[in-house]
């Protein structure tokens, strides 16, 4: 390609250093950013003449109309400053993980004098432990759910000090062994905390070995009470690490990246395993990468899952090998504050969990695809149904939520190209509408929706939670907003029907449809999710009614702490179990803290 003379002027004063460079099309968009050890010598090679680039990077050099360079002092600055810039801007030319969840981690105070468990998303170096990711985020329920049932450790958020009155309810079934009232001591407590740490890191022998030596000396002791509950306590735990065990000898944490490929998709799963257990796994889907080689799906996908706020393991184990290895390790290394390899085992153990994740993306590219046929048939089933010019790509579905016409709120989802598209999704007070009126309020979310000019893309078809009514009142929304001819439906099941019927604008019976057919699945799944979008904000709306409606009955928080408190806590049950501590910091004095317990009965 023959470059532009404002382009070859920028080509030709390039500078020498490390850095990061962004390629942009005419209109100034953002169309790739890369990073190089120098700068000019990588960027020229994207135009070099007789240069045997796939036909991705031809069609990307092809548009290139201008680029910027940022300079920084080391390859390593320049690594994390692409990552960054890519997770801000999503170039179209980059491989981007469509992913801005921060993944739940269980986080254990060990230097507290009664560790209490807690769920959080971000790791800081506090000298707490951490264990984690845990996702999907029923691997976490069922990890906590075991601890609770097999650990007596407390769960309350009260401060321990061995003076309390009574214990609680957690106590009376063996839950807790109330250090709170002085019932267990704190090297007592100690002992369990370690039995948890044990079973978060995989250390299976040593905790049922201890657990089995104390079990047999309590039934010597011919306490067998407490023989029976730690034998059930055995069981429990070795049930739950037998269904998480990976066979392997080392119990190093490990994170395994597996890729598969089938026609133009990819999938690249990262198994996530810790003490040699298998606690959770992330699935990463492309349905157009043929051209991108698995080396640039990797370290991308390296670059951007770490760029967030989670530790990585001593060890990532990837299927191939990677050109910056070394420096990759070093960031990840900087990250965790102590060693981290970046390893491309070809055999034994390791190699097998490297297999093991490439079986579980091969699984997942199938699904994926399947999944994509099925909504493409859905889609055609629903031009033909409702006579559209072509299938939806992009359809934007409405709820309402409120409790006897107070804290009225809608909500709209958005989903596009065969999945939902979070980062569309909006949620609305309602601000005209006096009591449980939802044609109303309908009316006045679509009118506000589309006659915004925030920059949205305009919607293929807007479905209605609701029947003739709703679709009415959404109908007149679009009309106030200026927008005729948008396409449009209702969706809702008549009394006493199992039946979904669609209701069409100017048109009295509705289209019944079948129950097993796709375009059926597809409107249920977005009905359902604004109904939940919904009901979720209804319910932050409710908690914080009733939060504020406590406050101002405690004299000396003023509406200034109060709103403060809101934007802290937002519920009555956080505040209600946060510590003396945190409420300190909050800005509440001793006096205002203990006038808050009195009227919150805590």
């Amino acid at each position: 390609m023959a470059a532009s003379s404002d382009l070859q002027s920028r080509l030709d004063h390039l500078p020498g250093n490390p850095g990061v460079y962004l390629f942009k099309d005419g209109q100034g968009e953002i169309l790739y950013i890369g990073k190089a050890a120098v700068l000019a010598d990588r960027v020229r090679s994207y135009f070099q003449k007789g240069s045997d680039h796939s036909p991705k990077t031809s069609l990307l050099v092809s548009q290139i109309a201008d680029l910027e360079t940022m300079v920084t002092r080391s390859e390593l600055e320049a690594l994390i400053l692409e990552s960054n810039l890519v997770k801000r801007h999503k170039p179209r030319f980059n491989v981007v993980l469509r992913d801005d969840k921060q993944y739940p981690y269980v986080r254990l105070p060990i230097k507290e004098d009664f560790p209490r468990l807690s769920i959080v998303r971000r790791v800081v170096k506090d000298g707490a432990l951490y264990y984690g990711p845990y996702t999907p985020v029923n691997a976490l329920r069922e990890t906590l759910k075991v601890i609770k049932q097999a650990f007596p450790l407390a769960t309350c958020s009260i401060d321990i000090d061995g003076t309390a009155d009574r214990a609680c309810i957690e106590f009376e079934i063996k839950r807790c062994m109330a250090p709170c009232t002085g019932n267990q001591s704190k090297e007592a407590y100690h002992q369990i905390v370690k039995q948890v740490r044990h079973f978060l890191e995989g250390r299976d022998h040593e905790l049922l070995d201890d657990l089995r030596a104390k079990m047999e000396s309590a039934a010597d002791r011919e306490e067998f009470e407490e023989a029976a509950r730690l034998r059930d306590r055995l069981f429990k735990i070795g049930r739950m690490l037998e269904k998480q065990r990976i066979t392997q000898t080392s119990a190093t944490d490990q994170d395994v990246i597996g890729l598969a490929r089938q026609g133009t998709a990819v999938d690249l799963q990262i198994l996530f395993v810790r003490g040699g257990l298998l606690i959770g796994r992330k699935d990463f889907f492309w349905p157009q990468s043929a051209d991108t080689p698995d080396e640039e799906l990797v370290r991308s996908a390296i670059e951007q899952f770490y760029n967030k706020d989670g530790q990585p393991p001593k060890e990532v184990l990837v299927p191939t090998d990677l050109e910056d290895t070394s420096l990759i390790e070093q960031w990840l290394s900087d990250k965790r504050g102590e060693s981290v390899r970046l390893l491309s085992p070809e055999r034994g153990a390791k190699h097998q969990l490297v297999l093991l994740a490439e079986e579980n993306a091969a699984a997942a590219v199938a699904d994926h695809l399947r999944d994509e046929e099925i909504d493409r048939q859905a889609g055609e089933d629903l031009k033909r149904m409702l006579h559209l010019e072509r299938a939806p790509r992009r359809i934007e579905g409405f709820d309402i939520s409120n409790t006897m016409g107070n804290q009225s709120v809608a909500s709209m989802v958005v989903w596009e190209d065969g999945r939902m598209k979070k980062a569309d999704y909006r949620r609305f007070k309602i601000k005209t509408v006096e009591g449980a009126n939802d044609f109303a309020s309908m009316q006045e979310v679509v009118a506000r929706r589309y006659g915004q000019s925030e920059h949205l893309a305009r919607p293929d078809l807007i479905l209605i939670d609701g029947g003739l009514g709703q679709l009415a009142a959404a109908m007149e929304g679009l009309k106030q907003a200026g927008h005729h001819g948008q396409s449009i439906i209702g969706l809702a099941k008549a009394r006493g029907e199992k039946e979904e019927r669609i209701f069409l604008p100017g048109r009295k019976n509705p289209i019944v449809l079948r129950p097993n057919a796709p375009a059926t699945h597809l409107v249920q799944r977005i009905r359902d999710e604004a109904h939940r979008f919904a009901l979720g904000y209804h319910r932050k709306l409710r908690g914080k009614a009733l939060l504020a409606s406590q406050l101002d009955q405690i004299i000396g928080i003023g509406e200034i702490k109060r709103t403060k408190l809101l934007k802290k806590f937002g519920s009555l049950e956080r505040l209600t179990s946060a510590s003396d501590e945190v409420l300190h910091e909050a800005g509440l004095d001793n006096d205002t803290v203990s006038k808050l317990r009195n009227t919150l009965g805590t």
